[in-house]
């Protein structure tokens, strides 16, 4: 099992371990974990196949520890928001759309999660930091539901998790079927129109699911 704490790089470093991990990141997403070889790994980090070892042992181990990285990068940026000090609906507002942007400025981060669902999480039940880190999303959702609640701002029935699904299932759709989508209903459009068009509509999903 991946230790995260210990082995992700610091991003800041410029280290060589730094350059294989972020190149790998980039390989993951573009071929899967099937398809990204340790030798293309490699070559990308400007390094060799002994050294990815080194660092990473092997593919799978490098693999998770990817994966765990998109998920606590995603957290993290969540965290960073310091929403608890805004009023609820504000709170929401500002969640959705830090959301969908996040989502639409990492598209390699998402479709290494897309590469996981289609082997069915399989990487996912290797590792108990994902659920552990994972817990945030949740407890920040129902933290802002509760003050809504208390405020008759938000409907009693609404729970995070729900809430979760339908804000990462829209930012989630807009990356991961970009290229179909936009070729079958809105081939010649503009793209930064479009993507403000779809994180207003995020949050008109969000507040009309949430609010009376």
């Amino acid at each position: 099992m991946a230790n995260p704490g210990s082995e992700f790089p610091d991003h800041n470093e410029g280290s060589l371990k730094d350059k294989i991990f972020h190149s790998a990141i980039e390989l993951f997403a573009e071929y899967g974990l099937n398809g990204a070889r340790m030798e293309q790994i490699a070559e990308k980090a400007g390094t060799t196949k002994r050294m990815v070892v080194y660092h990473f042992k092997n593919k799978e181990n490098l693999y998770l520890l990817a994966l765990e990285h998109v998920y606590t990068q995603i957290r993290a940026s969540e965290k960073e928001l310091s929403l608890a000090g805004m009023p609820p609906v504000e709170a929401l507002v500002h969640l959705v759309e830090s959301t969908f942007d996040y989502h639409a400025d990492h598209p390699d981060y998402i479709r290494i999660i897309c590469m996981e669902n289609m082997q069915r999480g399989r990487f996912m039940q290797q590792s108990s930091y994902l659920r552990q880190v994972n817990r945030s999303a949740l407890e920040l959702l129902a933290g802002i539901l509760q003050r809504g609640k208390e405020k008759q701002l938000f409907n009693q029935t609404v729970e995070a998790r729900d809430l979760h699904r339908l804000i990462s299932s829209f930012s989630f759709h807009y990356v991961a079927n970009s290229y179909t989508f936009t070729l079958l209903f809105e081939d010649g459009a503009d793209e930064q129109a479009q993507r403000q068009h779809y994180r207003k509509m995020a949050v008109q999903v969000a507040l009309r699911y949430t609010c009376p």
